[in-house]
């Protein structure tokens, strides 16, 4: 799985709240890379939860 994060992101965390592991927000979201195997699942809630629409996830 490829997990992106696109110009946009507004740093509201909640993709940080559904998948912590995985997303990290300071000034915008960031996506640890070494955390994505295993978490696929909340990586899709994170993604569907975006209020605008900024991460790209690829199987």
């Amino acid at each position: 799985m490829k997990v992106k994060i696109e110009e946009g992101c507004i740093a509201c965390g909640a993709c940080e709240s559904f998948c912590s592991d995985v997303f990290k927000v300071e000034d915008v979201a960031t996506v640890v890379e070494a955390n994505i195997a295993g978490n696929e699942d909340c990586i899709k809630e994170a993604a569907d939860a975006c209020p605008v629409s900024v991460i790209q996830v690829e199987e």
